[in-house]
C-alpha cells in the first residue's frame, strides 16, 4: 500500500489549535481537513485514484470547502476569534 507518512496522519498538528492570526488559522483549518480525509484513506493510491472524479464536481468541491470552513470555525473560536 502507498501509505500516506505518519506526519499526515496527526490529527491536530502540534497538538494545539492556537495561532497568531486569523491567516495562519485557515492554513490550520486546511491542514486539519487534509488530515481529516488522510486518516479516513490512507491509502494514496485510492485517494489520487478517485481525484478524477471529485476534483471536477462542483458539489464535491462545495463540500470540501464546507469541511474547511467548518475546522476554521473551531480554529477561530479556539483563539477566541483573535480578540484581544
Amino acid at each position: 500500500m502507498n501509505r500516506v507518512p505518519d506526519d499526515g496522519l496527526v490529527l491536530v498538528p502540534g497538538n494545539s489549535l492556537i495561532t497568531s492570526t486569523p491567516e495562519e488559522g485557515r492554513a490550520l483549518a486546511l491542514t486539519l481537513a487534509r488530515h481529516t480525509v488522510h486518516n479516513i484513506q490512507p491509502d494514496l493510491d485510492i485517494l489520487k485514484g478517485g481525484r478524477p472524479n471529485y476534483s471536477t464536481d462542483p458539489d464535491s468541491i462545495i463540500r470540501a470547502a464546507h469541511v474547511v470552513a467548518v475546522e476554521f470555525a473551531t480554529v477561530a473560536a479556539a483563539n477566541d476569534y483573535w480578540r484581544a
